[in-house]
């Protein structure tokens, strides 16, 4: 039995001991993590400034803190997450118990990111527990000392059966994918998520698919430039590109593409010095591998500002593109680096009808002061977010539903949708044995007479308030007894 193996089996057995479900030991599992990211900061950190150049407030601000408020917000939400849910009654089940009740599903696979290790991986893991269920966590290898940290720390911290984690390459994950589990939450790009849905419709397993794709931002010639491209700037460029939501290119009229240049300009010797290279606070491209990737991307495109670059240090100035074509090689795929094409458009109209001749994006930044701009996009586009003014914030949304549509994914999480993308929200009715006039009409010989009464009962369903429902309820009483008996027997 290989390693993999033997980690899911572990977790499955635990999950059977019922130890994942009371909410005690869900909660102490959760502060069990939290205590984690304070104690074994500066660990993290250091981790990261060696596989992305991460400085610890950077780390911080873009990895543990949010992790911190997610754990706070299911801590605190657990008791209300995980009560039955109470739903609208029907004629048919007024003197019924109707409602829903989340249960674990089992043991939930997730497959991190490296871009934002912690971040992508233990998200997922925190609703997972939160819903009671086992999980095994696999890093990506791609982060190498995040990955070894994090096969080291979360052992120490949280119940290492129910929640091993199992590191390695390609072969490790598709040994896993091999295995049977309830759910499986992948987040990276969208040709290994392909292979991830394949693997899992092999046992049926429920998916969700945190992908990416070229979200794009398109700027109007009425808003506030400078402000609009120091936002752009930094959603662009944190991480050195390297995010899955970041502005992937700008569409605009062409009368203000030297102005936006200019703004980029400014806000980049703002954020991140006119050296960027000696910045603590600019990252570095994750491996060569990626580097090569980024820079092939510029082959047939201007520069307008930017392009100083060292392989040998992974490291890629924030840089702009001016006049790209459609057809351009940095337009065939997501960038995942610190270039920013910039493609003319005539207006909203060609913006629109551009996004839509591509794949759905994961995110859709417009820049407008104008609201009837901004309804256009919402209505007359699709992606998995909308931020009208701003970049990547939305992820720090707890009460919106972060996830892909389409190409750049499915399933959401974030606080109660983690809970309930992990949990399986099982519909219960609760019947007495009373009340058998009632049901007549359901049961054979099939008259009309039943069909009207039960398209009464089905068709006719008002909504009632609590004493609504009582009087109804005591004639509905009246008319099982002795009405539906004379006519039905």
């Amino acid at each position: 039995m290989s390693r993999e193996q033997q980690a899911v089996e572990r977790a499955r057995r635990a999950f059977f001991t019922g130890r994942s479900k009371p909410l005690e030991h869900r909660i102490r599992q959760l502060r069990n993590l939290q205590q984690l990211f304070i104690a074994r900061q500066k660990e993290i950190s250091e981790a990261l400034k060696k596989d992305l150049n991460k400085s610890e407030v950077s780390t911080q601000m873009y990895e543990t803190l949010g992790l911190e408020g997610e754990i706070n917000l299911a801590i605190k939400s657990l008791k209300e997450w995980t009560a039955p849910r109470s739903v609208e009654k029907t004629l048919l089940t007024l003197s019924d118990t109707v409602y829903i009740q989340p249960e674990p599903l089992g043991v939930v696979l997730i497959i991190g990111a490296w871009n934002y290790p912690w971040a992508i991986t233990i998200k997922p893991l925190i609703g997972a527990i939160a819903a009671g269920n086992a999980a095994v966590v696999k890093p990506s290898e791609v982060c190498v000392h995040t990955s070894k940290l994090m096969e080291e720390l979360l052992p120490l911290y949280i119940d290492k059966e129910l929640y091993p984690v199992v590191t390695g390459g390609v072969p490790e994950t598709q040994e896993l994918l091999r295995q049977r589990f309830d759910h499986i939450f992948y987040t990276g790009n969208s040709m290994v998520g392909k292979l991830v849905m394949g693997a899992a419709a092999k046992h049926l397993t429920p998916v969700t698919l945190e992908l990416g794709g070229k979200s794009p931002c398109y700027i109007d010639k009425n808003c506030d430039i400078d402000l609009a491209c120091r936002r752009v700037t930094w959603g662009k460029y944190t991480n050195c590109g390297q995010t899955c939501i970041a502005p992937d290119y700008i569409l605009c009229e062409p009368s203000i593409q030297d102005q936006v240049i200019e703004a980029v300009k400014q806000s980049i010797k703002e954020f991140y010095t006119d050296d960027p290279k000696t910045c603590p606070d600019y990252g570095r491209i994750i491996n060569q591998r990626h580097f090569k990737r980024v820079m092939a991307m510029t082959e047939d495109s201007t520069i307008a500002l930017g392009g100083e670059n060292d392989e040998s240090d992974c490291f890629i100035a924030p840089t702009v593109l001016r006049d790209v074509k459609p057809e351009a090689k940095v337009m065939q795929e997501e960038i995942f680096g610190p270039l920013l094409p910039i493609l003319p458009v005539s207006g909203l109209d060609e913006a629109i009808k551009f996004i839509n001749q591509g794949e759905k994006p994961l995110a859709l930044y417009v820049f407008t002061p104008n609201d009837k701009v901004i309804k256009r996009m919402i209505d007359e586009t699709s992606s998995g977010g909308v931020v009208a003014n701003d970049c990547l914030v939305h992820y720090s949304v707890s009460t919106l539903p972060f996830g892909g549509v389409g190409n750049s994914g499915m399933g959401c999480y974030l606080g109660k949708f983690s809970f309930d993308q992990l949990s399986h929200l099982r519909g219960c009715l609760i019947k007495q044995l009373k009340m058998e006039g009632v049901n007549s009409m359901r049961y054979p010989p099939h008259t009309e007479k039943k069909l009207s009464w039960a398209r009464m009962f089905i068709l006719k369903n008002p909504n009632l308030g609590w004493m609504g429902r009582m009087v109804l309820l005591a004639i509905l009483a009246v008319v099982a007894a002795v009405a539906l008996q004379k006519y039905f027997l």
